[in-house]
């Protein structure tokens, strides 16, 4: 697998998107996936808002309108919130300071809806038959430090490798196992693509194992297919546990 960061100008609000995508990228191979910051995408739609004060309180009530579920900032040592935000769990739903010049950075209003958009953008400008998207954020894992990139929506090809029903090297038979397709290639490029003042919000990826391309946006079956119902989660004895709160983000929470 092929993982090529593309270092670009600095993005500012109102930019078209598709413009700059184009300027960017010169060429983009068939069967090959393009990943791109949900930071840049943010900032065209002009998803930021102007910093007042240095108090957490004013980011910690645009988190509240902006998550759907929410654990109150004094549950943390770190005085952060807790979310949930389209069915993802996010630090402070996602909302960044880094990188911001004094704003705060918001997730894209409707994040599918946008990857869909850039996949049918670059079948046609790049006329290409088999070609996906992937808009990425950063998350951390629990007990462990450091953050990894994390895909927040997708597009262009099937979203799980399906290993259940298939055996092992002893002939176990897999219940359970699937891929993440689109999580696992986001780890990658954002790694690649840096968290600091690299400037680079766009990558490629190509020679991509167990991917299938499909030719059309997922529906909102298999997206559907995709989540887990909190009750119904691994970690439902953490995650049930949690003193969530209802934000404003309207989202409808984890599942």
């Amino acid at each position: 697998m092929i993982v090529k960061p593309i270092k670009t100008n600095l993005v500012k609000v109102g930019d078209n998107l598709f413009e700059f995508i184009s300027k960017n990228v010169s060429k983009l191979p068939e069967e090959s996936v393009l990943v791109v910051t949900s930071k840049i995408i943010s900032v065209c739609e002009g998803r930021v808002m102007k910093k007042f004060t240095e108090e957490r309180s004013e980011k910690h009530n645009i988190v509240k309108k902006e998550a759907d579920l929410y654990v109150n900032p004094t549950e943390s040592k770190y005085d952060i919130m807790l979310t949930v935000k389209n069915n993802i769990v996010a630090v402070n739903a996602g909302i960044d300071e880094s990188n911001a010049d004094d704003h705060f950075i918001l997730w894209p209003k409707d994040i599918q809806k946008v990857a869909n958009d850039i996949w049918k953008f670059l079948k046609k400008h790049y006329n290409l038959k088999k070609v996906g998207v992937i808009i990425t954020d950063s998350k951390t894992f629990p007990l462990k430090w450091g953050i990894v990139g994390t895909s927040i929506s997708f597009c262009g090809f099937k979203g799980l490798y399906d290993y259940r029903g298939k055996k092992d090297i002893f002939g176990r038979v897999l219940k359970m196992s699937q891929i993440n397709i689109s999580e696992a290639l986001a780890v990658s490029a954002v790694l690649e693509m840096g968290e600091a003042d690299e400037m680079m919000p766009l990558c490629i990826i190509k020679d991509i194992p167990k991917i299938e391309f499909q030719d059309r946006v997922p529906t909102k079956k298999e997206l559907k297919n995709l989540l887990i119902n909190i009750k119904d989660d691994v970690y439902a004895p953490i995650l049930t546990k949690a003193k969530w709160k209802k934000g404003g983000g309207g989202g409808g929470g984890a599942g």
